[in-house]
Formats: C-alpha cells, structure tokens, sequence
C-alpha cells in the first residue's frame, strides 16, 4: 500500500488570494472506501518538499505520518497543506482579538507588517471553500470530531484561533511554537470567552528554545491557565510541552512531529 501526494496549483477563492493546495493520502487509500479524518496545515509548502520550503528544511509529515500509522499509533489521516502567501502575517494574525485592542496596538501591527489582519477572511476561505471541496471530492469524515488544524509560529496562532471562531468545524487544535510574543497580548481576554466545549475539542501547544524568552513563556503559561480554568484537562484534551534547546524551525517540529500528531489523533481501539 503507498500514499499519494496530490497538488492542486492554485486553489481559488473568493475571500484571499488564490494559492496551491497539497493534499497527502494515506496508504491504503486507494484500496477500499474507508473514510478518513483530516488534518489541516499551514504553511503547506513547507510540509512535503524541501526544495520548496523557505528554509530548505520540511517536516517530512507524509513520512511521519506513514510511519505512525504503519505502527498504529495514529489513525491513518487524509492530510491538508495550504500555503502561505506574501500576506502570511496579515493572514494568520488573530483578527478580532488585534480589532478588540487599543488602537495603537492594532496600528502599530500594521505599521510593522505592511497592513491589517486579513484571518477572518483566509478562514472563511478555508471553512467555507476548502473543506467543502476536500469533503465532497475525498472520502472524508467531515464532523468536527474528525477534523483537526496545525501549525507552528503564527500558524499555531491562526490554527488556535480557526478553533475558537469555528468550532462546529474543528475538533482539535495543534499549536506548535506559537507566536506569543507577536499576540500574546492580545490574546488572553479573547481565549476567556472563546474558549471552546472541553468535552468536544483537544488542543495541543508546545514549544522548544523560545522558552528562554521570559515573555514567551510567560505568555504560555497565562493561556495554559485560562486552558485549566475553561475545564480542559491536562493530557486528556489538552497539553502544553516544553522542549528546551529546541530551536524555532522546521528541523525542530518535524523531530517532534509525532507528538502532537499521537495527541490529537490516538487510534481509537488503543
């Protein structure tokens, strides 16, 4: 049985900018009709092919995941990458905590980064646009419970905020590296009211050498706070891991890929 890397070059929408679209099936797909949960990434192209990552450097998820799944340690998992654009940060920047804050904050943003936050409109695309297509042209399991989204630095800020704005269409989050100290804080009073249902929804946080910044890890250990308070439960549906000397990179999330990948989707007959 083999797995299959499918490549759609520009993926259009009516809400961002058109862009390619990586959709990775497991082995054994093509073999029976099986119905498959789905993870949702960003920065997709950085996922698959070092030659097209910014660093030279990807995380190898499809090697990953076989791998993980071939042990049965993983359920096997229709994975999902979507690239990023040259308006990364105005993407993936939390947009209605930025708009909550006082206006010099949300200002200052976009002095700092060429404009305002745009993440309500590349979810729309995603809730809206993606998953509909993926849903009705793969065999998916489109409920909630089986519908994840990942991703490190800002993309686990906008990966945490996907989960909050659209509960009803992600059961789990994971949160690699986040940005704290881009949105950190801002984040806090928004995270207290938009927090979803502990008993529907899993999220994951972690990070590595950004630990040695006192604000970032301050900041972390604030939300795992408001996390606790909401009702999650440490290691049940929700974690916060801490990899000291790791380094802020794709090297680093794609040695401790298998982490957030066995919390947030454990074979169901372990």
């Amino acid at each position: 049985m083999t797995d299959r890397l499918i490549r759609y070059p520009s993926f259009a929408s009516e809400w961002v900018e058109a862009r390619p679209v990586d959709l990775w099936l497991p082995p054994g797909y093509d073999e029976g009709d099986h119905r498959y949960p789905v993870l949702y990434m960003h920065d997709g192209q950085n996922l698959f092919d070092p030659a097209l990552s910014f660093s030279g450097l990807a995380w190898g998820i499809d090697d990953v995941a076989a791998k993980l799944i071939d042990q049965h340690q993983i359920r096997a998992s229709v994975v999902v990458g979507i690239w990023n654009t040259k308006q990364r940060v105005q993407e993936y920047m939390p947009q209605q905590p930025l708009e909550a804050a006082p206006s010099h904050v949300a200002d200052r943003f976009a002095e700092t980064f060429g404009g305002a936050p745009i993440s309500d409109a590349y979810l729309r695309f995603i809730v809206l646009e993606l998953k509909p297509f993926v849903d009705a042209a793969y065999r998916t399991q489109p409920e909630p419970a089986h519908t994840f989204i990942m991703g490190s630095s800002m993309g686990g800020l906008i990966a945490l905020y996907a989960l909050c704005e659209y509960p009803h269409c992600f059961g789990g989050a994971g949160c690699l590296s986040t940005s704290w100290t881009v949105a950190g804080p801002i984040m806090p009073p928004y995270l207290r009211r938009a927090l979803p249902e502990p008993a529907t929804h899993t999220l994951y946080f972690d990070y590595g050498s950004e630990a040695q910044l006192a604000a970032y890890e301050s900041y972390q250990k604030q939300v795992d706070r408001i996390v606790l308070a909401a009702g999650y439960r440490r290691e049940r549906n929700w974690t916060t891991r801490r990899y000291p000397g790791a380094a802020h990179s794709e090297q680093a999330w794609h040695d401790r890929l298998d982490e957030p990948l066995r919390f947030l989707l454990p074979c169901l007959d372990d």
